[in-house]
């Protein structure tokens, strides 16, 4: 359930919204002054918020400046009544998502949200997606490893196998435990695939002397990162 900041003074156009956001089952914190919901902005998350531009103890463009300057990854929209080309421009230059101008179906409000959440999110899931291991970066979505103007293509199984050991870096792990986790099963087939594998990723990661793969023979390995 996305979370929702609405600054709107207008008692009854404010209500409204909000009734109807929840029923498209997003939550609202409704607040009905620039400086209430800057407050609030302060104390909570938020995925997305609804500031109406003409509004008492703190304009919506101010709000909108104090929100960028504490947390610019947090998109929000305009509504307003001002429909002057200068007004839009000011709102847009402020980094907003939208501008939407009153009157205006509420239909078009849920819908612009729900668009601008699944653009923001996907943005969200590529910069989770890219780590940086020592020198390198990489990518589980595309599967690649890079390194300065070089790009190493990795198979599913390389890119699952770079996963565990970074999430396990710097401890033990046992050979059991990584086959049976990232393979399936712990028989000789699977530890032979496993070893052919491993040495592959000692060739990926052989340009960054801070980055090492040590076995212990007959316990496991350590995927080193000193940094």
């Amino acid at each position: 359930m996305a979370r929702v900041l609405l600054a709107e003074d207008d008692f009854d156009f404010g209500s409204i919204l909000k009734q109807y956001l929840e029923i498209h089952e997003y939550q609202v914190t409704w607040a009905k002054d620039g400086k209430e919901a800057w407050d609030c902005f302060a104390k909570s998350d938020f995925d997305i918020c609804v500031f109406d531009v003409m509004m008492p103890k703190m304009d919506g463009f101010t709000l909108a400046e104090k929100v960028v300057a504490l947390n610019p990854e947090v998109p929000f929209v305009f509504l307003t009544a001002k429909k002057l080309k200068e007004d839009r421009i000011t709102g847009l230059k402020l980094g907003a998502d939208d501008y939407i101008v009153k009157p205006f179906e509420a239909d078009i409000l849920v819908l612009r949200l729900k668009n601008i959440l699944k653009r923001t999110q996907r943005i969200q899931a590529r910069k989770e997606a890219l780590s940086k291991i020592g020198k390198y970066e990489f990518d589980s979505i595309n599967h690649k490893l890079l390194l300065g103007g070089q790009e190493q293509r990795l198979t599913e199984k390389e890119t699952v196998l770079i996963q565990y050991l970074y999430q396990n870096k710097n401890t033990m792990i046992k050979r059991e435990d990584l086959l049976k986790d990232v393979w399936g099963n712990d028989d000789f087939f699977s530890g032979r695939s496993m070893d052919v594998f491993i040495s592959r990723l000692r060739k990926y990661f052989k340009q960054d002397a801070t980055i090492a793969i040590e076995s212990v023979r007959g316990v496991g390995l350590t995927f080193k990162i000193n940094q």
